[in-house]
């Protein structure tokens, strides 16, 4: 995720959620800023740095800013890792390697739900996360900060076949400002999917920051967390490799992708109705010590009071998340193969959902009934698959390959005869 993945704690480790949502608000909304123009020019510490501190000082003004500057930072990583993502790959091996990025990717949160669960599990009762937790987020940052100095950069990526990557060209800022309207104008159709876009990251408040939050307590919401993350490898490696099954044409396994999705999202936001009831928001400035009076805040060991059924909800939401997650860039990248327009597709993308997530977090800042978030997520869900319905079937192609990649296939043919 775009914030460091100590979110799906619930409130990001705080019992008022209402710092963990300013925070969020703050990061979607320069995020949704720079996102759309991150594709043209292409610390996360300080954000885990400042709940350490918050837990000391209670400085809500550092965490909004750290909040604020992460958005601005993940906007370009994120824009760069959607164009490497969807363009290094060859067409038929597009959904393996966004499923396997997506694995990769949360298997950092499965090891960071690991951290919490350690340095809580043998407390039961609801209280604000420790300072181990938050240094050890610092420390994985940093790491991965230093990791990214080693990404081989395109112009010397040969894939399995002998091709190579479309040629990335590098123009001014101002006509890659002209090439995102230019975008709009020569695919028309990435415009349907911006609702699409905006529901992806909207129904994480509700899934993370109120559903994981009210139903368990600390120790359990870390056991919960790391099954989350775990599904979401499950469901983007197993979504992926379908999407790339060679028997099928393109446009038939974004058909079947399609209705897949629609089923998967419908069954479980419609079995997680009957958990949705059970959750209130508390009053502010409720007492831990009266935080169960309003929620069930159910503990690992209470199987009587139904924790396997409702864990279990929180898994598959976070299976139908990366499905979701892996069947919008394998969209995007079944438009085209061109670096250029795919950074243009990732920043819209990246931008509009960052908007969807700060338009979340702040309804969850302004402490809106959990009901009103679990039906507009559904229901953005919904919307955004309908809408996306014309690409599927009109745009999707058996192949996106530019007439420079052809020429390409076709000279490595000969030196191969």
């Amino acid at each position: 995720m775009e914030e460091p993945n100590f979110t799906e704690m619930g409130g990001a480790g705080q019992l008022d959620s209402t710092v963990a949502s300013r925070a969020n608000t703050a990061l979607y909304s320069t995020f949704s800023i720079v996102g759309f123009c991150a594709g043209t020019f292409l610390n996360y510490c300080i954000y885990s740095a400042s709940f350490y501190s918050y837990n000391h000082t209670k400085n809500q003004g550092f965490v909004t800013f750290s909040g604020a500057l992460l958005g601005v930072c993940a906007a370009f990583l994120w824009c760069a890792q959607g164009t490497v993502m969807m363009a290094y790959p060859s067409e038929n091996k597009k959904g393996r390697y966004i499923g396997i990025f997506w694995a990769i990717f949360n298997l950092g949160a499965v090891i960071g739900s690991c951290i919490p669960m350690a340095n809580q599990w043998h407390t039961q009762k609801t209280v604000n996360v420790n300072d181990g937790t938050y240094i050890g987020f610092m420390v994985l940052m940093a790491f991965g900060g230093i990791l990214a100095w080693f990404l081989v950069p395109p112009e010397k990526i040969v894939r399995k076949d002998g091709s190579r990557v479309q040629q990335i060209r590098h123009p001014s800022a101002i006509s890659e400002l002209k090439g995102l309207y230019q975008t709009l104008i020569l695919d028309p159709w990435i415009i349907l999917l911006f609702p699409f876009f905006f529901a992806s990251n909207y129904f994480y408040t509700y899934q993370l920051s109120s559903y994981n939050l009210y139903m368990f307590n600390t120790r359990t919401r870390s056991f919960t967390g790391l099954f989350y993350w775990l599904s979401q490898i499950l469901g983007s490696l197993s979504f992926g490799w379908f999407l790339d099954i060679s028997f099928l044409t393109r446009r038939s396994r974004a058909i079947l992708g399609w209705l897949f999705l629609f089923l998967i999202v419908n069954s479980v936001w419609g079995g997680g109705l009957s958990a949705e009831l059970l959750l209130h928001r508390p009053p502010s400035g409720t007492s831990e010590q009266n935080f169960a009076k309003f929620n069930p805040v159910i503990d690992i060991y209470e199987t009587e009071r139904g924790f396997v059924g409702y864990f279990w909800l929180f898994v598959f939401y976070g299976f139908m998340d990366a499905c979701w997650q892996t069947y919008a860039y394998w969209l995007m990248g079944a438009m085209s193969n061109d670096p250029r327009r795919l950074a243009y597709f990732a920043g819209f993308y990246k931008g509009i959902q960052s908007a969807g997530g700060a338009v979340a977090w702040g309804i969850d800042m302004g402490k809106i009934e959990i009901r009103g978030l679990y039906i507009s997520s559904w229901a953005l869900c919904g919307a955004g698959l309908l809408c996306a319905v014309p690409v599927v079937w009109k745009r999707v192609r058996d192949t996106e390959m530019e007439e420079e990649e052809k020429e390409e296939q076709g000279e490595l043919a000969e030196v191969k005869a």
